[in-house]
């Protein structure tokens, strides 16, 4: 499939309707002849077409037939805004350092000597909540056909909340027979064949044809898919003492591991190591009365005791490190049954930042919701949003309706205008698990979203450190959704000039590359349950790289700058020494040997590993 856009545009599909309004005008003494008076406003919402559907059952899922009847759903309804690129405007002119545009400096003590506004970049200004509602709401035509259309199916205008400018319902308490009305569906329960999760899904789903110009998506429909990334661990090895890699080793003792080559590790990957490495050690945060980092959980609770117990073992300062806990869509927070994976992510991005404060968001994986919205939505609507977002979780592209995939992508782009650096893990599978056969026997590579959305930052494994080699569970290739952002085009076009015909067919080459940048993903140590355990894959190194970024938003602030907000046009451009390039090292996948790590940008490691200390001599 080749990125496309869907749907009419506003502008087009309000010519239509206003068309398809003026031919029924035109003709009205002969219409009411034949049809009743409310007979039109009731024809144009049974005149159904399908807005997505699924031709079999997804694998891994099977239905188990009816929910019961008392059965509730929240619907979230996403509407098209009435300036279709203002948001990804507006993104690019505060994201890239290089652009052209210019903005009123309204800083009244320099306006009172030069008694005329001055100018500069806009690059930094990121806007608030109220000005990014502007941005993305809906043409008031929007609005009233989409009431009108829930209106005539009894929707309780009490059930429906209003967010974003206007770009965004959630209608709740709608029951299953009133939802199959609404969007012709066929709402079933359906049980994940590995994971045992049973949600409310349906396999297709309709809206009337003069709402296709204005609604994005609805969810929960046709998004049958685990939140899930698998969190892998290992065994416990037993640590081998240090020798010489080419740096000199920091002053706090530490273990560092020998040279290693492949993913066959015999040594842990330390906080003091990854300080080490990435050229942390020396830097001391000072902005923590400003700087947040924000960790998404969708699997348990973590630890407080894990938590000390990691920092007391790995970091002796910060033995004092807590967190807040946000809910988000009922989630829970049970600390004494605590997640392998919310442990690692907190405690992974602590190690690297002690002592800036972190807020972990306990989202509830509902059944009959959607977690991707539900916290986004929770998320955008709040005056203060953390400056760094790490998410270890994921899943294929392509089990995500195209539609719902923009929308959220779409979502974390208003998050970038705020400021936020969004950062997300690239998956563990290579270039793909299995045989990666689509159901008409042809073979595809499989990359990960949302990591593949290119207004977040997708990040990669690593593994050995002298010299650091792309690990082959690392997660990367093309995405089939979005086409390649201007950010990336120089670097991944010299990488496909070196692939040549290779793979041909197997990926889309005018897509999306991931990851754009990589870490340390293998023998990772964390405490879990009170017991050390070893943990590997691309939900270790994105919040290892989460702790990095939010270090470098940390001296932006303390220097009196915005943070660093949406980051690949800088890591693409100005900041693209910053990194230590990748040359080695495969991700394997699909009965294939992958992708090559080599110089310059590549699906395996991106552009490379952060190198702090250069990264922040470029910052602006």
């Amino acid at each position: 499939m080749r990125p496309q856009v869907q749907g009419l545009s506003n502008s087009r599909a309000f010519t239509e309707s206003h068309n398809s309004m003026r031919y029924r005008w035109i003709y009205l003494p002969f219409l009411l002849s034949a049809v009743p008076l409310d007979g039109l406003a009731k024809s144009r919402w049974e005149d159904m077409r399908s807005k997505h559907s699924w031709k079999t059952i997804p694998k891994n899922w099977e239905s188990l037939g009816l929910p019961p009847a008392d059965t509730m759903i929240n619907l979230y309804i996403a509407l098209k805004p009435c300036r279709e690129n203002a948001l990804i405007d507006a993104l690019n002119e505060i994201s890239d350092p290089r652009h052209p545009r210019h903005v009123f400096y309204n800083m009244p003590s320099l306006r009172m000597y030069l008694r005329v506004p001055f100018l500069r970049y806009r690059y930094g200004a990121h806007l608030s909540k109220e000005k990014v509602a502007d941005l993305v709401a809906p043409h008031p035509d929007t609005v009233q056909l989409v009431h009108s259309w829930l209106e005539h199916h009894r929707v309780l205008s009490s059930s429906i909340s209003v967010t974003h400018g206007g770009s965004f319902l959630t209608v709740t308490g709608v029951s299953i027979s009133q939802a199959n009305d609404l969007l012709g569906a066929s709402y079933q329960l359906y049980t994940h064949t590995k994971t045992n999760e049973t949600i409310v899904r349906t396999l297709g789903y309709s809206l009337p044809v003069v709402l296709h110009g204005h609604v994005q998506t609805v969810a929960p429909t046709t998004y049958l898919s685990s939140q899930l990334m698998p969190w892998q661990t290992q065994n416990k090895r037993s640590r081998v003492a240090a020798i010489g890699l080419g740096k000199s080793p920091p002053a706090e003792p530490v273990t560092m591991p020998p040279s290693r080559r492949g993913d066959v590790d015999d040594a842990d990957v330390t906080p003091a190591f990854l300080r080490w490495l990435y050229s942390t050690f020396s830097y001391v945060p000072s902005a923590t009365d400003r700087n947040m980092v924000g960790v998404t959980g969708l699997t348990g609770s973590p630890s407080p005791l894990d938590l000390t117990s990691y920092m007391r073992k790995y970091r002796s300062d910060g033995i004092d490190a807590t967190y807040v806990v946000a809910l988000v869509n009922g989630g829970e927070y049970d600390p004494n049954n605590p997640g392998g994976e919310a442990n690692a992510d907190l405690q992974l991005s602590e190690g690297m930042t002690y002592p800036t404060a972190h807020i972990f968001y306990s989202i509830k994986a509902s059944p009959n919701g959607d977690v991707y919205l539900a916290w986004l939505d929770a998320v955008l609507t709040q005056v203060y949003v953390p400056q760094t977002i790490t998410t270890s979780y994921g899943n294929y592209e392509k089990l995500h309706p195209m539609e719902y995939a923009m929308q959220v992508c779409h979502l974390f782009a208003q998050l970038g205008v705020r400021g936020t650096s969004v950062l997300f893990a690239s998956g563990d599978d290579g270039v793909g698990k299995g045989d990666c056969k689509a159901d008409d026997g042809t073979v595809q590579f499989t990359p990960f979203f949302p990591a593949t959305c290119p207004y977040v930052t997708a990040v990669g494994g690593t593994t050995s450190s002298d010299p650091e080699v792309g690990a082959s569970l690392s997660g990367g290739g093309f995405s089939e959704y979005f086409v390649r952002p201007g950010y990336q085009q120089q670097a991944v076009s010299t990488f496909l000039d070196n692939l040549g015909q290779q793979y041909s067919g197997l990926y889309n080459p005018s897509g999306r590359g991931i990851p754009d940048i990589a870490a340390q993903a293998v023998t990772i140590p964390f405490f879990y349950r009170g017991q050390e355990t070893i943990g590997r894959g691309t939900s270790c190194s994105t919040p290892i790289v989460a702790g990095i970024i939010s270090l470098l938003n940390d001296y932006q602030l303390s220097q009196g700058k915005p943070p660093l907000g949406f980051l690949n046009p800088w890591f693409y451009g100005g900041g693209l020494n910053g990194f230590n390039d990748i040359v080695s090292g495969s991700n394997p996948g699909c009965n294939t040997d992958g992708f090559s790590a080599i110089a310059g940008w590549d699906p395996v490691t991106g552009l490379g590993t952060p190198d702090f200390e250069q990264l922040y001599t470029y910052l602006i």
